[in-house]
């Protein structure tokens, strides 16, 4: 267990020196297992850190060069601490580029409307009519999730690594700030709409 492997660890998952070196011990010093482990881990945290209070946070703005698309966005974090650090500055501007590249309309799948959720059913299927029963549920599940990743800001793929989902950023942001972070809304404008 070397001095670079501890920071090097603590820089890809955010997590504390000490659990870094528990997870260390648990998996042998195996650099691959332990980012693993740190990342459940991780994920944990970012369930326990959910429900607590964000009031705090940024109002970020972007606009787009040729100024005909722009973006207003208000991320929440618990502490004005954590408001003011760069990485959580980073993380606003990074999804107020996203929103501009990507057009989401609602924030997470609980913001879409029942009436919107009802309507693209009804449209999905009419699309899948004379398809046996048994195959209509699960087709049906698999357009609604595609329409969630569209709509959605959170289910879609991030625009700079679309490997990763914009709710994969924003659990990252938590495990390394230690504090619950919300993206409360967002407008997006584009100039002549």
């Amino acid at each position: 267990m070397t001095h670079d492997l501890l920071k090097e660890l603590r820089e890809l998952t955010g997590a504390g020196m000490l659990e870094i070196k528990q997870a260390l011990n648990e998996t042998n010093n195996d650099k691959q297992k332990t980012i693993e482990l740190l990342r459940k881990k991780g994920a944990l945290k970012v369930g326990k850190k959910a429900d607590r209070v964000a009031k705090e946070g940024i109002i970020e703005t972007y606009i787009h060069p040729g100024s005909r698309v722009g973006v207003l966005l208000e991320v929440n974090c618990e502490t004005d601490f954590v408001a003011r650090t760069e990485d959580f500055k980073h993380l606003a501007k990074e999804l107020a580029l996203h929103i501009a590249a990507s057009n989401p309309l609602y924030v997470d799948i609980g913001n879409v409307p029942a009436e919107v959720v009802e309507k693209e059913k009804e449209i999905y299927k009419e699309q899948i009519k004379g398809k046996p029963a048994e195959v209509v549920e699960k087709i049906l599940e698999g357009k609604l999730a595609k329409y969630y990743e569209e709509a959605c800001l959170m289910e879609q793929p991030f625009v700079k690594d679309p490997d990763k989902k914009v709710k994969d950023l924003v659990a990252a942001a938590v495990a390394k700030m230690g504090e619950n972070v919300v993206v409360k809304r967002f407008a997006r404008f584009v100039l002549g709409n």
